[in-house]
């Protein structure tokens, strides 16, 4: 038995998300099905976490055991031939057997981009959140300081979680513009679902002076989703890369 570690990018504008959902297609199972498809062996493959609906990624991580004796190296090359254009492996590689993509990951960095422009852009559709009006990035950033620590996330959760604690540790936030785009990028130990989204949605909302920057420790104390704001679109996320020790 192996234990086959991969790193995969994915368009997720045509997939109900990593996990696949009822009459809807997920990325895990696309990959499984290659995944038989090239070995004969239908396999569990564990990601480092679940991206939503519409959510992209330069930088999933994925593992599954095998008894395939392909080597490590090249199952991306054969993998990509029976996958589809919008997912693709862009590394593998053999790990130790007790490695879990999930349990094993120690940091995630995020990054969301806005497309911060009068006029709707059809290049920028599925991958940006379109905000017509101006935002004020100066407090977009002061705002951003108080989300760095360690701290007790449930205002920022979406809903149907279900977690053992809601405390996680966002290591930076960085709020970056040039021209009309604006990127947002987060780095945590972990992310309670739809975290990232409400952050910039709230974020966004500092942006537009609809929160002001200093009420942001009163949304965090205040553990109660309806004082964040709300969730921005998930076409503009992209999971970008995931750590290990």
């Amino acid at each position: 038995m192996r234990n086959i570690k991969l790193t995969i990018e994915y368009e997720g504008i045509n997939y109900s998300g990593w996990q696949a959902q009822d009459n809807a297609l997920g990325i895990q199972e696309v990959v499984e099905k290659a995944i038989a498809n090239l070995t004969g062996e239908r396999v569990n493959l564990i990601a480092s976490g679940r991206t939503d609906a519409k959510v992209h990624a330069k930088g999933q991580v994925a593992n599954f055991l095998t008894n395939s004796s392909i080597p490590a190296e090249r199952f991306k090359y054969a993998l990509n031939t029976k996958l589809p254009e919008d997912i693709k492996v862009l590394e593998s590689q053999e790990v130790d057997l007790d490695f879990h993509a999930r349990f094993d990951a120690i940091k995630k960095r995020y990054r969301y981009v806005i497309y911060n422009g009068e006029m709707p852009r059809p290049l920028y559709r599925n991958f940006s959140y379109h905000v017509d009006q101006p935002l004020d990035i100066s407090k977009m950033e002061e705002a951003a300081k108080h989300l760095i620590g360690r701290k007790d996330f449930r205002s920022f959760m979406g809903p149907r979680t279900d977690v053992f604690t809601t405390i996680r540790e966002i290591y930076s936030v960085d709020i970056s513009k040039k021209d009309d785009l604006i990127e947002i990028t987060i780095e945590g130990n972990s992310f309670l679902r739809n975290m990232v989204r409400i952050i910039v949605g709230t974020l966004v909302y500092v942006g537009l002076g609809k929160i002001k920057s200093q009420d942001i420790p009163k949304i965090i104390d205040g553990r109660d989703r309806t004082l964040a704001g709300p969730t921005a679109p998930p076409q503009g996320l992209f999971l970008e890369k995931v750590y290990y020790d």
